[in-house]
């Protein structure tokens, strides 16, 4: 039998019991580098992935913590679906993909991780970024760090305040 050492998904194993919502302790603490918070404004929130499918996989977000859309007031909804379309603009700019996964998975049985406090997930997509690796390793290749990745984004996202209004 082979194995794969993935240290790593330790880490993501044990995160599966902390207690509290990544998404209002990101918008609480204000360490935007630690928590991997690219943006927040009035309504909304964009976290990278801490445990991403691929680079640049990032989480869009209420800052109001509900897991029904039918909760979100428009304004809400308006603003969570502009920072949408932003962070892809920006994605765009800073790492060229070639298209994207996008959606949001509400409840458990519809695949949501974290099912109380409802997210947007962007998943950049490059033509040949799949490989062997996790159908017969069950392991994904990320090709640069968290930390590579959030420098690379957070200097494009200062800049999402200017692009709020609707071309």
């Amino acid at each position: 039998m082979k194995r794969v050492w993935a240290p790593w998904r330790m880490k993501y194993i044990l995160a599966k019991t902390q207690k509290g919502c990544i998404f209002c302790q990101r918008v609480k603490k204000g360490k935007e580098k630690e928590y991997l918070l690219l943006y927040k404004n009035k309504y909304s929130l964009v976290i990278m992935n801490r445990f991403p499918y691929t680079c640049g996989h990032l989480l869009v977000a209420p800052n109001r913590h509900t897991a029904n859309l039918d909760d979100l007031a428009t304004r809400e909804i308006n603003d969570l679906f502009l920072t949408l379309r932003k962070s892809v603009a920006l994605l765009n700019k800073a790492m060229k993909p070639h298209g994207y996964n996008i959606g949001m998975n509400l409840g458990r049985i519809a695949g949501a991780g974290i099912e109380d406090h409802l997210h947007l997930h962007i998943v950049p997509r490059w033509k040949g970024d799949t490989n062997f690796m996790p159908i017969v390793a069950d392991s994904m290749v990320i090709s640069e760090s968290l930390d590579g990745t959030y420098d690379r984004l957070v200097s494009f996202f200062k800049n999402l305040k200017e692009m709020r209004r609707c071309k």
